[in-house]
Parts: C-alpha cells; structure tokens; sequence
C-alpha cells in the first residue's frame, strides 16, 4: 500500500472490506494469538515490560477471553481507541494499567505501561516518572499511591494537561500503521 496515513480518522476511514481483507492476510484462521499479534507488529526480542504492555493490549483487546482475537474484538478495540467517548477510552486505558488486576492502579503499574509504550513506539518526548509523578499528585488526592476506576476517570477529565498527556502517550498511530500498511520487523533489534 505504498501512502501515508496523517491520522487516525483516515486509518478507520478505510472500509470495512478493506480492513477485514488485512485482517485475515494476516490471520487467515479468522483469529490471532498473542504470538501471532507480536509477529504482525515486528515485536519479536522486545524487553520483559514491553512485552509486557503487549500481552496486556492483548487481554484487553480478547473481550471473550478465549485467547484469541477475533476480527469483531480487533475492530471494536480499533474503534474504541480512535473514536470512542472519553469515558470509554478511560475506562480502557484504566484496564490496561490495572495490571495485577485488583481494580488499583499505582505509580509503578504506569510507569512499566508508558515505558513499555515508548518502547514499542520509539517516541521518548515525555518522561515516563514525570506523567506519573504529574497524575498522582493532581489526581490521588487521599495520597493513598493507588487510583481507583472513578478516581483515575474524574481526574483525568478534570485535568486537561493529564488528558493531553494521556492522549499522547496512548497514541496507537504507529501500531495501527503498521497494521495498516502491513510492514513487519519494523522495531529492530538493537
């Protein structure tokens, strides 16, 4: 496909053909595994956090938790990630983070995720610890070092620098991309 995407609205303008045809190009079984998406992204000898983010995104985005994406699940997550309301982004941004699964996320959940992002992304402008440090001095306001769903979701929204941040720092152009474009191997070794 030779052209460049500039946003995300042109990525999810693509028809629905269209990124169903990619999808089973890809995955011609109708499903993808965890090893499977890694594959597609060029992710393969990835660090022990970005790896980490990566299966998260995987669980996350496998709805049914059968271990599997399927193409339903991979577009209502797309769609989700470019088009979804706030509160739904939030709400999904929160699971992700909440990686031990306890219904808290804490300072070095965050930390792992948006290092691990920036891993796979290669976009460094923003200091993992200095949007850490950032939420949860203007977000955790019972200085308990965890947030809960409601907690993470009015804070974010009543902190537009937070929102800018997160907005940012969860920018999945890259991954859609390379989705997208169908290029491999994209993330080299060092």
């Amino acid at each position: 496909m030779g052209h460049k995407h500039s946003s995300l609205d042109e990525i999810l303008a693509e028809d629905m053909h269209h990124w169903y045809n990619k999808f089973m190009k890809e995955s011609p079984s109708g499903l993808i595994t965890l090893f499977e998406l890694k594959c597609i992204l060029g992710l393969q000898g990835m660090n022990k956090d970005a790896s980490s983010y990566v299966d998260q995104i995987f669980y996350t985005f496998d709805m049914d938790g059968d271990g599997y994406i399927d193409f339903v699940e991979y577009i209502a997550a797309v769609s989700l990630l470019l088009k979804g309301e706030i509160n739904q982004k939030l709400k999904w941004y929160f699971k992700l983070f909440d990686q031990d699964g306890n219904g808290k996320i804490d300072k070095d959940e965050l930390e792992t995720i948006f290092t691990a992002i920036q891993d796979i992304t290669r976009k460094y402008d923003i200091v993992p610890e200095d949007i850490v440090s950032l939420i949860f001095e203007k977000i955790d306001v019972s200085g308990e070092g965890e947030l809960t769903l409601q907690e993470f979701i009015e804070g974010a929204k009543g902190h537009p620098e937070i929102m800018k941040m997160l907005k940012k720092m969860m920018d999945l152009t890259p991954v859609l991309v390379i989705i997208v474009e169908g290029r491999r191997n994209m993330i080299k070794s060092k």
